[in-house]
């Protein structure tokens, strides 16, 4: 199972960040694509494209309101171009992205039109836009297709990933039980569309912080669990079809994030999110007791993770040691596994 991270860059470090990761072993870099609170994330990309040679980058996540699918579909392959075949088109429905411009997630019947269209310009095809033939005309004949992948959380956005998507990413949690139940609903709706789902691959975002003081791995990780587990809490979203622990903190969630603390840790919503959860959730403590709970997810048929090391207003320390330990320790024993 391959180990990726999403992290921002920060401005000015793209670069240094993601050669970085490189070499402490990580397979991939996912950077947010939220334009008022980071830099423009394909520039971003780009530029940690050309201080890299291994590692797979994409947006974690680009969404189907703020760009034209003929947009997405050009960025995605310039930089396939650029970083010499190792992008991955990581598509949501949208969160801060959206509404930091007053705008709300895309319905999903809209979302999924959206990646087909993605998926036909990256295949070359032409696609009808109003009547209007449109294609991406200086598709090099050379370049592999960019592989798109959505993230997904909910039925019906996973049922839409299944009929579209080439890799899906679970936004559930690390619960190997819940990850189970998602993963084998993703293959029952590939079936159903008549594709194979051996022909998927299939991976979670993980909220994980590694460190010897599980108290403090804890605090440094809540802000994220609660930003993942609130995607469960979106409106539509039937919370009596959740399992206990997300189901509660879901309902906490959809009555109290405040989006101004958006992946904040140490904030007013994080108080109703319990030590108990965070280690449902997420992925805490010390190495030794982490990576067992990754190698359950591998044993599940996960073929990735991207690992988000920990929240917003964590200590640097806590995030330096993170990334040491599943350098050492994590990635090392997962590395072959899927």
């Amino acid at each position: 199972m391959d180990v990726g991270l999403l992290a921002p860059a920060g401005p000015g470090r793209a670069a240094t960040f993601a050669r970085t990761i490189e070499d402490l072993g990580f397979a991939s870099l996912v950077i947010p694509d939220s334009q008022n609170l980071a830099p423009d994330v394909w520039s971003q990309l780009v530029l940690a494209a050309k201080a890299t040679s291994r590692l797979r980058l994409g947006p974690g996540v680009t969404n189907s309101v703020t760009r034209d699918p003929a947009v997405t579909a050009c960025a995605a392959l310039t930089l396939q171009v650029e970083s010499g075949g190792r992008a991955v088109l990581a598509i949501g429905r949208g969160d801060s992205s959206v509404q930091r411009i007053g705008k709300t997630q895309d319905p999903v019947a809209h979302f999924e039109g959206y990646v087909a269209q993605v998926q036909a310009y990256l295949r070359g095809e032409a696609v009808d836009r109003d009547g209007f033939p449109s294609r991406i005309e200086w598709l090099p004949r050379d370049a592999a297709k960019v592989p798109v992948e959505v993230a997904a959380t909910g039925r019906r956005v996973i049922a839409a990933a299944a009929r579209q998507a080439d890799r899906i990413c679970f936004a559930v949690g690390a619960d190997p039980d819940h990850l189970a139940t998602v993963l084998a609903l993703a293959r029952d709706e590939a079936r159903a569309a008549g594709r194979d789902p051996a022909t998927l691959r299939f991976g979670a975002y993980v909220t994980c912080v590694l460190h010897d003081d599980v108290d403090a791995a804890r605090e440094a990780v809540r802000g994220a669990a609660a930003t993942f587990a609130r995607f469960s809490a979106l409106p539509g979203s039937k919370l009596e079809a959740l399992p206990a622990p997300l189901r509660q903190a879901a309902a906490y969630l959809r009555e109290h994030y405040d989006m101004r603390e958006h992946t904040r840790t140490g904030v007013s919503h994080t108080a109703g999110i319990p030590d108990e959860f965070v280690d449902w959730f997420g992925i805490v403590g010390p190495a030794e007791r982490a990576l067992p709970r990754f190698e359950r997810l591998a044993a599940l048929g996960l073929e990735f993770v991207h690992v988000i090391p920990g929240s917003t207003g964590m200590a640097r320390e806590i995030a330096f040691a993170t990334l040491t330990a599943l350098s050492r320790h994590v990635i090392p024993a997962l590395r072959g596994g899927g």
